[in-house]
C-alpha cells in the first residue's frame, strides 16, 4: 500500500519529478538555513540581553556604593528593573559558592572571570566590588553577588526568557514567500530544459504514424542539437531504406506482369478445359498477392489525408458491404454502438483496415459482432467472431507478412497473409493499436484502441 500511495504522488514525468526533487531538496535547505539563522538570532538577544542587564547592574551597583548603607533597600525600592533582573540588599550573599560556572560570555561581562579582554570598560576602582561571587541557579537563570567594600551585599538574579526560535511573525511568511518563489522558478527552469525531450518524443511519434514528418529542429544546447541531428539523420536513413524497398517491389511487380500475361495467353491456347481453368486461376492469384504485397509497400494510408469521419457510419458500412458478400453469414454480422461518432481519420485507409478484421472474423469465425464506443480519451471498437480462436503464443506471428497459422495458401482457405498486417499498419499510422485475445465463451476477439 505504501508503494502505491508513493506511485501516486511521484511524478510520470521526467520534468515533474526533476522539479519536484529540486523543490523538496531547496525547501530543506530554506528550512535549515532559516533554522540556523533564527538559533543565531536567539543567541544573538540573549548575548544583548546579558549586555543590557550587566550596564544596568553596574549602574545599579554604582548608585548604591555612595550611598549610606541604610538607604540602599530604599533605593533599591524605587529602582526601575526590567522583569528579567531582581535585585536585593543582603547582609549576606545569596550565591552558594558550590554552584555551576555561569557561561563565559555572560562571566565576561560582568569581570567574574577574572582579569581578561572584556567588551565593557572598567568601572573606578572605588567603585569595584570588594568580592564577587556568580553562579548557575537554575536553567536560564543565575546569580551574581557583589560585596560592599563597608558592609552588606547587593545580590542580582538574572533571568533569560525560554528562548521562542519559531516565534517570529515573518518566518512561515518569509519561509512561504521563498518556497514559492523558488518553485516557480524551478517550474519554468525544468519545463524549459526538458521541453526538448517532449519535442524529441512527439518527433518519434510522428515518424511512426508518418514516415514523412517534418524534421526535428537541430538548436538548443548541444546535447539536445545532437539527439536532434541524430533522430534525422535515422528518420532520413528510414525515408530511403522505404523508398528503395518499395521501388524495389514496383520494378519486381511490373517485370513480374509481362510473364504472367505472356502465360495467361499460352494458357488460352491450351485444349484441356480444367487444366485451362486451373492455370488462369493460379495466374490470378498471383497478380492479386502481387498488387496485395505492392500496395503495402507504398504503404497508401500515410498519404492519404485525414478528415472529419463518422467512425460509426463507416463501420456500419463495411458490415453492411460483407453482409451483401456473404449473405450466409449476414445474421451473424451486428453492430452494436452510438448512431454517430466523428473522428480525424483516414477514410479509405480505415475502411481497409476493417474490411480485412470482419473479412477474417467471417472467414475464420463465420461471424462478425462489432462493438463501438468511447473511453476516456480514446475510442475502442471490439471485434467478436464465433470461430476457435487462435493460440497465445500465434497471436502476434498472424500479424507478421505472409504468416498463416492454417498453413495453407489455397483459393478456399486464404489469401495472401497480408490482411492482418495491412489493418495493423493502417491503425498504428492513426496512431491506434490492434491486438487479439481468445475469449472465455469462446471465439476471437479483435481489440481496436484509436485516439480519440
Amino acid at each position: 500500500m505504501e508503494n502505491g500511495i508513493a506511485r501516486r504522488f511521484w511524478p510520470s514525468s521526467l520534468a515533474g519529478r526533476t522539479a519536484l526533487m529540486l523543490i523538496l531538496g531547496l525547501m530543506a535547505v530554506q528550512a535549515l538555513g532559516l533554522t540556523i539563522h533564527a538559533f543565531d538570532r536567539v543567541e544573538l538577544q540573549r548575548t544583548s540581553e546579558a549586555r543590557e542587564n550587566s550596564v544596568r547592574a553596574f549602574n545599579l551597583w554604582r548608585a548604591l556604593v555612595i550611598s549610606p548603607p541604610e538607604r540602599r533597600s530604599a533605593i533599591l525600592a524605587e529602582a526601575d528593573l526590567p522583569s528579567t533582573l531582581s535585585a536585593t540588599y543582603d547582609a549576606q550573599p545569596s550565591t552558594p559558592p558550590d554552584l555551576p560556572p555561569v557561561p563565559i560570555h555572560i562571566a565576561r561581562l560582568f569581570r567574574v572571570e577574572g582579569p581578561g579582554p572584556s567588551s565593557l570598560p572598567a568601572p573606578p576602582r572605588r567603585f569595584r566590588p570588594v568580592e564577587v561571587r556568580a553562579g548557575e541557579v537554575e536553567r536560564n537563570a543565575f546569580s551574581i553577588s557583589m560585596r560592599f567594600p563597608d558592609q552588606g551585599w547587593l545580590n542580582l538574579t538574572f533571568r533569560h526568557p525560554t528562548p521562542r526560535p519559531w516565534h517570529s511573525d515573518t518566518f512561515l511568511i518569509a519561509f512561504i514567500a521563498m518556497s514559492v518563489t523558488a518553485a516557480l522558478l524551478i517550474l519554468w527552469g525544468v519545463r524549459r530544459l526538458t521541453r526538448p525531450v517532449a519535442d524529441l518524443a512527439a518527433a518519434a511519434t510522428r515518424l511512426g504514424r508518418d514516415v514523412n514528418a517534418p524534421a526535428l529542429p537541430e538548436s538548443g544546447p548541444a546535447e539536445v542539437a545532437t539527439a536532434a541531428a541524430a533522430f534525422n539523420t535515422m528518420a532520413a536513413n528510414i525515408r530511403r531504406f522505404v523508398a528503395d524497398r518499395t521501388q524495389m517491389l514496383a520494378a519486381i511487380s511490373h517485370d513480374l506482369r509481362t510473364p504472367i500475361t505472356r502465360l495467361r495467353l499460352r494458357a488460352e491456347f491450351l485444349e484441356d478445359d480444367e487444366q485451362r481453368a486451373k492455370m488462369l486461376a493460379d495466374l490470378a492469384e498471383m497478380e492479386a498477392m502481387i498488387a496485395s504485397t505492392l500496395a503495402f509497400a507504398r504503404d497508401d494510408a500515410a498519404n492519404e489525408p485525414a478528415i472529419s469521419v463518422d467512425l460509426a457510419s463507416l463501420a456500419r458500412t463495411v458490415l453492411d458491404e460483407a453482409a451483401d458478400a456473404s449473405p450466409e453469414h449476414a445474421a451473424d454480422i451486428v453492430f452494436d454502438g452510438p448512431e454517430h461518432l466523428v473522428m480525424r481519420l483516414r477514410p479509405v485507409a480505415l475502411k481497409r483496415a476493417l474490411s480485412n478484421l470482419v473479412g477474417n472474423a467471417l472467414k475464420y469465425g463465420d461471424a462478425a459482432r462489432l462493438a463501438l464506443e468511447r473511453r476516456g480519451e480514446s475510442v475502442v471498437m471490439l471485434l467478436d467472431d464465433a470461430g476457435p480462436g487462435i493460440p497465445e503464443d500465434s497471436q502476434e506471428k498472424v500479424f507478421q507478412p505472409f504468416q498463416r497459422i492454417e498453413g495453407s495458401r489455397n483459393r478456399e482457405t486464404g489469401g495472401t497473409g497480408l490482411g492482418l498486417t495491412i489493418a495493423r499498419s493502417i491503425l498504428r499510422a492513426h496512431g491506434g493499436e490492434v491486438t487479439l485475445h481468445n475469449r472465455r465463451e469462446g471465439g476471437l476477439r479483435v481489440a481496436i484502441r484509436l485516439p480519440g
